[in-house]
């Protein structure tokens, strides 16, 4: 069977009639052109953007926070400007003014054990408040002392008190120290009364206050206070001449 199988199998037999397959003879390029006459195109390269990329917004945020911060500090000063402006309209402000009016000295001795310098002053100040509409709390913590050029000789301090519209106040203030080396200290001022008749003298003040506008009570700030003045002599239970005297005052926050 598998014979007879093989043989009724049909096997394809050439064409010897067909003519032979050629290659094509036209050319690629049409008739009275030339290959140089091609135009030649940039190869074409498409990009695409990264994937998950996000565009930068980081600079933009930046730039929006510093304009609104400027905005705000513009309008904060603005404000500011206007509320101090409208203060000083109401309550017209005026420093208040001091002076030393009196000094005692009741004692400028010398110890002779040590050679050390006991002094003890008693200063009379006045305090003005030249304002109508603003009160002064004098708070506690003050500073008050007396010098003679680099020296200081005694030191005290201010009592609490309250300074109403346009008051004047005087104060007795005592002073006391001592100076090491006070011989050498009682030389120079010796040598100064003999040579100019007087002997300078410093006031220093350094006073907390808390200023009342109407019935606002601002915050605690601080004043000091620098007085000069020359007397005619330093000695102990005899009357002191303050020749001159200037006080200039100084607020600080």
């Amino acid at each position: 069977m598998s014979s007879m199988a093989d043989q009724q199998r049909i096997h394809p037999v050439p064409d010897v009639e067909a003519p032979p397959q050629t290659s094509p003879t036209v050319p690629l390029v049409p008739q009275g052109t030339s290959k140089s006459d091609d135009q030649s195109y940039p190869p074409f390269h498409r990009t695409y953007p990264p994937m998950n990329s996000k565009p930068p917004k980081k600079r933009s945020r930046c730039c929006k926070c510093l304009c609104w911060t400027l905005s705000l500090l513009l309008l904060l000063i603005l404000i500011l400007g206007i509320t101090v402006g409208i203060l000083f309209l109401v309550f017209r402000p005026k420093l208040p003014k001091y002076s030393i009016d009196r000094l005692q000295i009741s004692q400028f001795d010398l110890n002779s054990m040590d050679s050390s310098l006991s002094a003890t002053f008693n200063v009379t100040i006045t305090a003005r408040n030249p304002n109508e509409r603003i009160g002064i709390y004098y708070e506690g913590g003050s500073h008050l002392s007396a010098w003679y050029t680099e020296t200081k000789l005694c030191q005290g301090s201010m009592p609490k008190f309250y300074q109403g519209h346009r008051n004047t106040t005087v104060l007795v203030l005592p002073l006391s120290g001592q100076i090491q080396n006070g011989t050498g200290l009682i030389m120079a001022v010796q040598e100064q009364q003999q040579q100019t008749g007087n002997i300078p003298l410093r006031l220093r003040v350094s006073q907390p206050v808390r200023v009342k506008l109407g019935k606002l009570k601002l915050m605690k700030v601080k004043f000091s206070v620098r007085c000069g003045l020359v007397v005619d002599a330093l000695s102990a239970n005899n009357p002191i001449t303050i020749q001159s005297s200037s006080c200039k005052f100084r607020l600080s926050l």
